[in-house]
């Protein structure tokens, strides 16, 4: 059984940054690409960063395009998003996603692609105060 589980989520001011981290287990891990999506209080979700299996390719949403760096350790079966010049508008439950089938498509399409059939963690609440 696949389990996906974020965390590093918080509170932080204008300007700050968060990284956060997301482990997966009952998988293997370093043959799946993944990524972050997020929802906004009233929005629905949205990927925003996507990173392919062994990180040699990254997707990011152009809303956060420059200050959001994806990576992950696969030795650690660890994806990382480090957040940085937080604004009010990032503020959103953060969900790491793996697939749960194989996708032949580009990164970026199934980054874009908001599937309930993937795996999702529980999410991690980011709160960006002014």
């Amino acid at each position: 059984q696949v389990q996906v589980a974020e965390s590093g989520g918080g509170l932080v001011q204008v300007g700050g940054s968060l990284r956060l981290s997301c482990t997966a287990s009952g998988l293997s891990f370093g043959y799946w690409h993944m990524g972050w999506f997020r929802q906004a209080p009233g929005k629905e979700r949205e990927g925003i960063s996507c990173i392919s299996s062994i990180g040699d390719r990254t997707y990011y949403a152009a809303s956060v395009k420059g200050r959001f760096t994806i990576s992950r350790d696969n030795a650690k079966n660890t994806l990382y998003l480090e957040m940085t010049s937080l604004k009010p508008e990032d503020t959103a439950t953060y969900y790491c996603v793996v697939p749960s089938s194989t996708y032949a498509g580009q990164l970026g399409s199934w980054c874009r692609e908001v599937n309930d059939d993937n795996h999702w963690g529980q999410g991690t609440q980011v709160t960006v105060s002014s």
